[in-house]
Order: structure tokens, then sequence, then C-alpha cells
């Protein structure tokens, strides 16, 4: 399964003051303040660790079907960090998430997975008319052809948008 948050780095600095009293103890646990406060540009931070949460979320609703808001149940640990990407894990409710986040000066855009083989075969939809969503609002790529679905991640924030699916390998 797959799930994936996209953040218009610009267009966060407009909408969300994240320096405001009460907002990272209210989204983040005590160690991803941590990890906020000892980035080299903490702001960044904020919104790696935001979107890393918002793709597991993602996933974690596809597989249970609940809706919730619950940032501080989703925690966040970084695996590895290097200058074009860092790779991370997600916990909610037992559950493991694998996530890979990319960064650029205008957007941050994270790809969560269930299995950690799988971040190596996800790629990137252009053709967007055949995603249809369900009655729990969790969107399908239509394959008309073999009349299939295929799950996909949606995420649009700003002036990006990114649809996501996981390959399937023959």
């Amino acid at each position: 399964m797959i799930g994936n948050d996209v953040i218009d780095i610009l267009q966060s600095r407009k909408e969300s003051n994240w320096q405001r009293k009460g907002f990272k103890e209210k989204l983040f646990t005590i160690e991803e303040q941590l990890l906020i406060s000892n980035a080299s540009i903490p702001e960044i931070m904020v919104w790696v660790l935001w979107s890393m949460k918002e793709a597991a979320y993602k996933v974690y609703n596809r597989q249970t079907k609940i809706r919730e808001y619950i940032p501080r149940k989703l925690v966040c640990s970084i695996k590895s960090e290097n200058h074009n990407y860092i790779t991370g894990q997600v916990i909610c409710s037992e559950n493991t998430y694998h996530t890979k986040t990319f960064f650029s000066e205008n957007q941050i855009h994270t790809i969560a997975v269930s299995f950690l083989a799988d971040l190596n075969n996800v790629m990137e939809i252009e053709r967007k008319s055949s995603i249809l969503k369900d009655e729990n609002n969790i969107p399908y790529l239509i394959n008309s052809s073999s009349n299939t679905m295929q799950n996909v991640s949606k995420s649009h924030h700003g002036r990006f948008e990114k649809v996501v699916t996981i390959k399937t390998v023959n």
C-alpha cells in the first residue's frame, strides 16, 4: 500500500506559522521536537516530519478505513539523510510505514509504503483522468483495458500535485 504528501514551501509559509506557541507540541512528539530544534533549517524539518506523517496516515487510512486526527500517534524517525532525500519510518498503532522524502527549495514530497522493498518500485502517474475514489474517499487508478483497480495516492498543495503508485513487478 502507498501514501504520499507534497508540500509547497512558499504556500506553507503563507498559511502556517509553525513557530507560534503550541504548534510543535500539538503535532510532534518530544523526540520529533528535538529533531526540529537540532536541524540546520528547523522550518524544513517541520515540514519533512509533517509530510512523513501525512503520507503514512494515507496508508493507515487505506488499511483501516479509520479517519481521525492523530498527528502525535504517527511517530516519525529519520533513518538516513543526504542532500537529495531522507529515509525514515513512521509507526502508528503497531504498524510501521517506510518513507522516502525528496526536497528542493520549492517543495517537499514524501512517499510512504507498507513494505520497505516497495520504495524502489514507486512511480509517478501523469495521466490523472482515470483516478476514481471509493466510498471511503480512497483513490484508485482504473485500468479500462484490463478492468482492474490499482492503489494510488494523490496529494496536492499550492502549486504542486503528485499521484503515485507502486509498479507491479512481473
